[in-house]
């Protein structure tokens, strides 16, 4: 197992518990949409080094949104959260460009 790997898997960990977490644990956030945005660029980031084609890049980073979609929606089991369209803009947004760094960067 990759260290890429290691690392997602404990940041996927990180950024799922933080979604999840009742309102009233969470300290004030400056941008809310920026964090979303930085957390699932670096979660796609990592999944596009992880990935061996860009088939696979593409599995990834799908699973990546399908699963921010995931999040969203249990948030409506979460107290004092709910389902935002504009989180999950947020979190395509950062996927979307995590993915095209990527290209430019590995040039896969």
């Amino acid at each position: 197992m990759g260290w890429e790997l290691i690392i997602f898997i404990c940041a996927g960990i990180a950024v799922s518990a933080g979604c999840l977490m009742p309102a009233r644990w969470l300290p004030p956030l400056p941008n809310d949409k920026l964090m979303h945005f930085v957390a699932f660029g670096g979660l796609a980031f990592l999944a596009a080094r992880i990935a061996q084609s860009n088939a696979e890049q593409f599995a990834w980073l799908f699973g990546l949104l399908a699963a921010s979609w995931a999040i969203e929606v249990l948030q409506n089991l979460v107290p004092g959260r709910k389902f935002c369209w504009r989180d999950m803009a947020a979190n395509a947004a950062g996927i979307s460009v995590a993915a095209l760094l990527s290209q430019l960067i590995t040039g896969l």
